[in-house]
């Protein structure tokens, strides 16, 4: 980056450098980056293009640019991303929300009642249990993760979007879940396939955290886990709705059923592929 940059200048070559890296959407990627740093938002990106930038935001940009180029994923460097319309905090300790999963949060929301309790089975970010809290005032809402670490991004993100109060927190494994019944457990559980593992986008291989997103051999072992023990989780009538990968629906199917799961369901995302499975407990 030589010396007189214009805003624009330095838009368009870091357009340039992240479309010669190969990444999706290289232009949104630059606007986005450099916004961030410069406290803009996008519309005074576009009113600030003929303005020349100093070192001092020189050099806050370079390295931003340089690890996104390495495939750093955007939501990494910007610190935040959206979901069901709230703020989210994610850091590499958590998995980056992804609208696909806000289906989840909508199959849930058409299955709740006017009170009872939640878990959300493997939370990260805590972005499902947190938005299901924002729409369910009546609801106590658990959040249970493997990881302190991904419970402690959770935790900061409900009390940003005031639902704290609402929320208990639950550092255990899906293995054993609590010995209580839920009106409704959600789950978007590590679901791939070790196979599967060299296929995956560098910023998703390299970055986000493999323990939410690896599940043994075949991607299944945390439904399986999750169905063994739905009989003594649910209230009778009460749901499981969990999200899967886009070749899994077949499968996991069959394990609600063999858990003698009822209403069994498949609902797709909004670009057609298989995401959320949910079934209920007989009454």
């Amino acid at each position: 980056m030589s010396d007189t940059w214009t805003l624009l200048k330095l838009l368009r070559w870091t357009t340039e450098f992240f479309a010669a890296k190969q990444i999706d959407n290289p232009r949104l990627d630059a606007e986005l980056l450099l916004a961030h740093v410069l406290n803009l938002d996008r519309i005074g990106l576009y009113l600030n293009f003929e303005r020349p930038l100093i070192a001092a935001e020189l050099d806050l940009i370079r390295p931003l640019v340089k690890r996104r180029g390495q495939r750093e994923p955007l939501q990494y460097l910007l610190g935040s991303t959206e979901f069901w319309s709230l703020e989210f905090e994610v850091t590499p300790a958590v998995l980056i929300p992804r609208a696909d999963t806000e289906t989840l949060v909508e199959e849930a929301l058409n299955r709740a009642g006017e009170a009872g309790q939640l878990l959300d089975v493997g939370t990260g970010s805590g972005a499902i249990a947190i938005s299901l809290a924002s729409e369910l005032p009546n609801w106590q809402v658990s959040a249970l993760d493997i990881s302190a670490e991904a419970l402690t991004v959770a935790r900061r993100n409900a009390e940003k979007n005031a639902v704290a109060e609402r929320l208990q927190f639950i550092h255990a494994d899906l293995v054993e879940l609590p010995r209580q019944q839920y009106d409704l457990i959600v789950s978007n559980p590590p679901y791939i396939a070790q196979a599967e593992w060299d296929s995956l986008m560098p910023e998703v291989r390299s970055f986000e955290p493999q323990t939410a997103l690896l599940a043994g051999n075949d991607g299944l072992e945390n439904y399986q886990k999750l169905t063994a023990q739905a009989s003594t989780r649910l209230i009778p009538g009460g749901w499981l709705l969990v999200e899967i990968g886009y070749q899994q629906a077949q499968a996991v199917q069959q394990l609600f059923a063999q858990a003698g799961l009822q209403d069994i369901f498949v609902r797709d995302d909004y670009a057609g592929q298989p995401r959320v499975v949910g079934g209920r407990l007989a009454f």
